[in-house]
């Protein structure tokens, strides 16, 4: 039976390390989904209430091109990390993409889909200082004690 895979997913290295080792490791019958949380940021751009700042209207429109901007980085890393899979052997039907809107929290909303039904979630390490993580904590680190019934792998 194959595996259930799912890699959490960003335009980041990291994320792209994570799907170039499962590409490499594991046979090409798994099931692979890459899995996006996108930041709330975007709604913002929605914004147009008289209580905003006169400083916040005036940048609305430089923020909005920025969250633009972002979409197409992660459409793009999508489709070269899609691509990448193929090249190993792949198939186009084992492999989906969603990019979701943040609901509780990136780490949070990785963890809820993972009660979809995955025997494993590979996730990319951030290359962060080791005090940064302590304060703050990664979101590898977070799905890590967060998840329950399902094998996690960072990649370094």
């Amino acid at each position: 039976m194959p595996q259930n895979i799912l890699i959490a997913f960003d335009d980041s290295e990291n994320a792209m390390r994570a799907v170039e080792y499962v590409s490499s490791t594991f046979n090409n019958d798994c099931r692979v989904k890459l899995f996006c949380v996108l930041p709330d940021t975007a709604a913002l751009c929605d914004m147009n209430s008289p209580e905003l700042t006169p400083y916040f209207k005036s940048q609305q429109l430089a923020f909005c091109t920025l969250e633009n901007q972002k979409k197409s980085l992660i459409e793009e890393a999508f489709l070269k990390a899609k691509q990448c899979l193929l090249d190993a052997g792949f198939s186009d039907e084992s492999i989906s993409i969603v990019a979701q809107p943040k609901k509780k929290g990136i780490a949070r909303d990785i963890v809820n889909e993972t009660q979809s039904g995955y025997d494993l979630v590979v996730i990319g390490r951030r290359g962060v200082s080791s005090i940064k993580d302590y304060f703050l904590g990664s979101i590898s680190q977070k799905i890590l004690h967060l998840a329950r019934d399902v094998s996690i792998l960072i990649i370094n």
